[in-house]
């Protein structure tokens, strides 16, 4: 079984694009999606969030949330707005975020794979979410959001990549957020074999964002297999997948909000800050500089921190991340918050938000104390990955966001 392979998509026809395509399902709150899809009938929200066509307060779990997610992709099919390639293909998929380009390739990726960890992923799941996406593919008998993927640079696809994107794309669609989304068909079988080739070479994938998705195919495939004991290969042995070089990505800091100081006066909570950090009182919002520094906003005032450096695990792949640190040595140890996943008394605000949603949180009183942090390095995701290890909660937050509906893979 390859580590990819070339699928029939089903895509928005070119003219129907702009109103199609759609932020990640899991970006946006229910009221956004709302709002985002209001007069934009043909919205891939109305799919990927479908409670927003219920009525308010609806279990956006209940059995008729996942009705209506498949009767509006039926009706987008019917209506000619989504429509299937005649063949199987590869996608070229580009995003450009002001300064930053990067090009992936939309694919077939092996279920197989991932089970034997040929595609490494380095996050824990939760059952209720995993739950949910099961129940998505299900019902539409449709893989729609694409798990994000990257890879150790390769100069044989590079050069396949450049050579393709030298032609006009069939899509180029810039989102209401400015981020401009092109997508390339690759139909030639010579080509198709050759970059299929070139990723056997790769030696593994990993995933960088939408372990939910990926988890929820396996188990869609899984089910599939015992269902049906038939020999062969299955479109559900493979899950929809965007794959990037590394080199091309981007990592945003992933803060952390907490709401209270867990019963310590400020005085106190500063001076068992200062047990493990260096604390500098500051006067504008603090971007760490690098790793091993941290912002902290709490009563108006900023400070910066920087961890002792005997407290940095050099060793330990995980322990030596700087979401590890924040967690061992102040979140844990001084603010109580031993499970961060669980914990409803943290908050997670991704990068893209800016200082000033930290700021604001705290301000308006919704929480007593705010951590800016250093990105997470790709190469420590793929060395938390290499070693079979996991990396806590909320360790990265990956800019741009891909679209949903600009390519799916259909299950039959």
């Amino acid at each position: 079984m390859p580590l990819i392979r070339p699928f029939a998509g089903l895509r928005p026809r070119a003219e129907f694009a702009a109103q199609v395509l759609a932020p990640p399902y899991d970006v946006v709150t229910v009221d956004e999606a709302r709002a985002r899809a209001t007069g934009r009938p043909w919205s891939f929200l109305h799919i990927s969030r479908p409670e927003i066509d219920l009525p308010p307060g609806t279990d956006p779990y209940a059995p008729e949330v996942y009705r209506k997610g498949r009767e509006n992709f039926d009706r987008q099919i019917a209506a000619g707005v989504l429509g299937r390639d005649p063949g199987s293909c590869y996608y070229l998929y580009r995003l450009v975020m002001g300064s930053h380009i990067q090009t992936g390739l939309v694919a077939a990726a092996s279920v197989a794979a991932y089970e034997n960890q040929r595609i490494r992923r380095h996050e824990h799941t939760r059952p209720d979410k995993e739950d949910d996406r099961v129940r998505q593919i299900e019902a539409l008998n449709a893989q729609t959001g694409p798990v994000f993927l990257t890879y150790r640079r390769s100069a044989g696809i590079d050069s396949i990549v450049t050579t393709l994107t030298s032609l006009s794309p069939e899509v180029d669609v810039t989102a209401d957020d400015g981020v401009c989304h092109s997508l390339w068909v690759v139909r030639e079988p010579g080509i198709i074999q050759a970059l299929t080739s070139e990723f056997e070479a790769v030696d593994r994938l990993y995933v960088a964002d939408g372990h939910h998705r990926s988890a929820a195919a396996a188990r869609v495939a899984a089910a599939r297999r015992n269902h049906n004991a038939l020999a062969g290969e299955r479109a559900s042995d493979y899950f929809l997948a965007v794959i990037f070089p590394d080199v091309q990505m981007q990592i945003l800091p992933y803060n952390r909000v907490v709401k209270d100081l867990n019963g310590l006066a400020p005085e106190d909570f500063l001076g068992r800050v200062a047990v493990d950090f260096d604390v500098q009182r500051v006067p504008s919002a603090v971007t760490p500089a690098r790793a091993g520094e941290f912002g902290m906003y709490r009563g108006g005032q900023w400070y910066r921190l920087a961890i002792h450096a005997e407290r940095i695990p050099l060793r330990d792949p995980v322990g030596r991340l700087d979401v590890s640190l924040l967690a061992d040595h102040l979140l844990a140890p001084v603010l109580g918050i031993h499970d961060p996943r669980r914990d409803r008394r943290i908050d997670f605000v991704g990068g893209i938000r800016g200082l000033g949603e930290l700021q604001r949180r705290v301000d308006s009183g919704e929480m007593a104390v705010a951590f800016s942090m250093f990105p997470t390095a790709l190469a420590d995701l793929m060395a938390v990955a290499d070693a079979g290890e996991v990396m806590p909660p909320k360790s990265t937050w990956f800019e741009p966001k891909l679209a949903d509906g600009l390519v799916s893979q259909l299950l039959d």
